[in-house]
């Protein structure tokens, strides 16, 4: 079983990410739950035009909002894998909001991102039932900030039980 990870195992800033995934138990078997219940979120969202809602001005749509969970998704898993496999080069951080300005979904349908975004997940999972015991206090740097291979699974599930809440809350 993968502990949690210790507040020096990642920045602050990512604390109520790591959180809200320790209390969900098992993180392998959270991220693997989460798979199926984002899938079946999106994918009930029958109204494709729904996809295309924001809540207000200058708030992503959520198509977008679900893109975004993707990048982050990619690039937790970039992070996790360049750490485990013993890479001490400092890997940059992202902006969110660039990153989904440049992501153009306007042609997409919310069923085929969702079909992503669980295509992305399956894939992890693999890499994230190889990791090791010994891989999982292996620290790297990541936008500036320390953290753990342990703590990247745990903020990968509590960014997207966040995203999922905000959804529920302002969107749906």
């Amino acid at each position: 079983m993968i502990t949690q990870p210790q507040p020096g195992e990642y920045a602050p800033f990512y604390s109520g990410y790591v959180n809200a995934a320790i209390t969900a138990g098992n993180i392998i078997q959270t991220l693997t739950r989460l798979k199926d219940s984002t899938y079946e979120l999106f994918t009930s969202i029958i109204d494709e035009q729904k996809g295309n809602y924001a809540y207000a001005p200058g708030k992503w749509t959520i198509k977008q909002l679900l893109n975004h969970m993707i990048d982050a998704e990619r690039i937790f898993a970039f992070r996790l894998l360049c750490f485990m496999r013993g890479d001490s080069t400092a890997l940059p951080g992202f902006d969110e909001n660039a990153y989904v300005e440049q992501s153009d979904v306007s042609n997409r349908t919310l069923q085929s991102i969702a079909a992503e975004f669980k295509a992305v997940r399956e894939a992890n999972i693999f890499l994230f039932k190889s990791i090791k015991d010994h891989h999982l206090s292996l620290m790297g740097v990541a936008n500036g900030q320390p953290v753990s291979v342990r703590a990247l699974l745990f903020i990968m599930a509590g960014h997207e039980m966040h995203h999922i809440n905000i959804i529920k809350e302002r969107y749906l």
